[in-house]
């Protein structure tokens, strides 16, 4: 049966300027609030110990509830689900913006993840349905892929200006215009094509143990990062999590309309994105992390001149992604951008490794910068692009959430084990160097920077790992080259369904 030629909207570049506005207002949050949380926890009395859950309520809300907003997108309506996520974010923002206690401000972290998971997966699939010529999508994704990898060194940049120049708050704050102006734009220019819905009944039971199951995912890492691997809450939780996520699959395989149809993840295509992309996402916060502490504390950096030292990170993604990765896109095989992407990237995280107490900016940092942003820009790009390949409309905002919901985890995966293994290089470099030191103070900073870069190396490492998944999973030719590759799992199943209508891929 030939496929259906989808029509064109003739306003999708302007409705593209909205969408990528709003991923762009969803990504600067995951960094804007670490530059302000000092000034914020100084404020409001937050103790040491409670400080984490500021950054801890956001992800356990966000990476439990993904799967859900994707769903909820398919079912729902996507432009519907997405203004309703924008209006939601303005106002947990407005909230955290005015808190006047933790309790306020950890409510507001926890709203934000929950419209956040809402607004995510919507953008990313209206973006699916929206572009569906070759050349055209390769360029929408382009962009939309350099702001999800350049977004959050951009937040580290806002961030400093708005608390070294104005106050914490507006960091909160400064999501509310991007908010009102995404949604005006997107109720009057977006059109969602009339076919793209998925009328099935929404899988409680999937809801509830997927979101179970990703929050004690989430959360396990956390608790190992401050209670220690081996402890018992965080051995429970990962226990809960393994048995709870394998329910999970076991129930999506028996019910009639499923929360993540698995042929959603089968294909191979669609799981080298998702494992490649949340393991590059676990080195890119490990970066972040590290290199915001050692510019600050070794090195001096105001706020403000440590994100201005991530620019040409960004510029470094902006131009992989636009320049190199939408060029290509339509050229060469999508894993011969990825893999290569990603071990460009792990060239530039083996500079970082060799950072000391008086290291060189333009010397090291910088090169280090410029080859991480061009290898993630040219890898995020087509693997963006491949979030939705060969899925039909109707499964658009579940895979999308699928590809946020690995980098969200990723995210958070990687914050606590990269943290896990400087703290242990660091307590094992000053215990090992204690007899000779001249100065506490040195030996501490020495201990410091050590720790920081034992974390790189293994950073380095999981990118090389990101960029051999994507080379042996992804096999699909370039796109509108009629590769045999196609989503066989998805055809498959529409085949197997007869009360599905046929309705074309999104993508090959």
């Amino acid at each position: 049966m030939p496929e259906t030629v989808p029509s064109v909207d003739p306003r999708r570049w302007k409705a593209l300027i909205f969408i990528a506005l709003a991923q762009l207002m969803v990504v600067l949050d995951a960094t804007i609030v670490n530059i302000a949380l000092p000034s914020a926890q100084k404020d409001l009395g937050i103790t040491d110990v409670d400080k984490q859950w500021v950054i801890t309520a956001y992800a356990l809300a966000f990476g439990g509830l993904l799967l859900f907003g994707g769903r909820v997108a398919d079912l729902w309506g996507r432009k519907r689900t997405f203004i309703t996520g924008l209006a939601g974010f303005a106002l947990a923002s407005a909230l955290g913006g005015a808190a006047a206690n933790e309790g306020v401000l950890l409510g507001a972290r926890a709203l934000q993840g929950v419209f956040g998971a809402l607004l995510a997966p919507s953008a990313l699939s209206l973006l699916a349905v929206t572009f569906t010529e070759a050349r055209e999508r390769a360029k929408a994704f382009g962009i939309f892929g350099a702001i999800a990898g350049g977004g959050g060194a951009v937040g580290l940049i806002l961030g400093g200006v708005l608390t070294q120049y104005l106050n914490w708050r507006w960091t909160f704050f400064v999501n509310i215009p991007f908010a009102v102006v995404a949604a005006t734009g997107a109720y009057l220019v977006i059109r969602e094509p009339a076919d793209s819905r998925n009328p099935s009944r929404l899988d409680i039971p999937g809801v509830l143990l997927a979101t179970l199951g990703l929050v004690s995912l989430v959360y396990g890492f956390t608790r190992a990062e401050s209670d220690g691997w081996l402890a018992g809450p965080t051995l429970g939780l990962f226990a809960a999590a393994a048995v709870l996520l394998l329910a999970f699959v076991l129930v999506e395989s028996k019910v009639k309309a499923p929360l993540l149809p698995l042929r959603v993840v089968a294909e191979r295509n669609r799981a080298g994105v998702y494992a490649s992309l949340g393991l590059a996402v676990i080195g890119m916060f490990g970066l972040f992390l590290f290199l915001t502490y050692y510019l600050q504390i070794v090195k001096g950096y105001t706020p403000v001149e440590t994100g201005l030292a991530f620019l040409p990170m960004v510029a470094g993604m902006i131009t992989g992604s636009t320049q190199i990765g939408a060029r290509l896109m339509t050229r060469i095989r999508p894993r011969l951008l990825m893999a290569p992407g990603f071990t460009v990237a792990a060239t530039g995280m083996l500079v970082l490794t060799q950072i000391d107490l008086d290291t060189s900016y333009p010397a090291l940092i910088l090169p280090g910068f410029l080859l991480m942003g061009l290898g993630m820009g040219t890898a995020f790009m087509p693997a963006m692009s491949l979030a939705t390949y060969g899925v039909q409309p109707r499964d658009a905002g579940v895979a999308s959430a699928m590809v946020n919901t690995s980098q969200q985890v990723g995210g958070a995966i990687g914050t606590a084990l990269l943290n896990t293994i400087a703290a242990s290089a660091t307590t094992a470099y000053a215990t090992s160097h204690a007899a000779g030191a001249r100065s506490r103070d040195l030996l501490k900073v020495q201990a410091m920077v050590h720790g920081y870069t034992s974390a790189i190396w293994w950073a380095v490492g999981i990118l090389l790992l990101a960029g051999a998944i994507a080379f042996t999973l992804i096999n699909t030719g370039r796109p509108g080259a009629g590769s045999p590759a196609a989503s066989s799992a998805d055809g498959k199943h529409a085949a197997e369904d007869a009360d599905e209508v046929p309705v074309p891929v999104l993508a090959h």
